[in-house]
């Protein structure tokens, strides 16, 4: 069964408004600023669904294997350290 993949940016911590959401990957754009962190939540206080390090300056593609990561919330970022940028691609 197939389903429109969607996309959304967001530049800095919050709810995607997107949900409930299966993310199928996801692009990050860290700064300078030292080491980058990305921490995702089932909705605002759920619980950790993707928890990532990234290197400082540099643009990072993470695929997310099989049917993505359902949120069955909302996908939620709490965590997104010396971020300049994040793509989420979803259904």
């Amino acid at each position: 069964m197939s389903s429109d993949v969607l996309t959304k940016r967001v530049t800095g911590t919050g709810s995607l408004a997107v949900g409930p959401a299966r993310v199928r990957q996801v692009q990050v754009l860290t700064n300078s600023g030292g080491a980058g962190r990305l921490t995702v939540t089932n909705g605002n206080g759920g619980s950790t669904v993707l928890d990532l390090d990234f290197l400082a300056s540099d643009s990072h593609s993470v695929n997310i294997p099989d049917d993505g990561i359902r949120c069955s919330s909302d996908v939620y970022v709490s965590t997104a350290t010396n971020i300049d940028a994040i793509t989420f691609f979803y259904s």
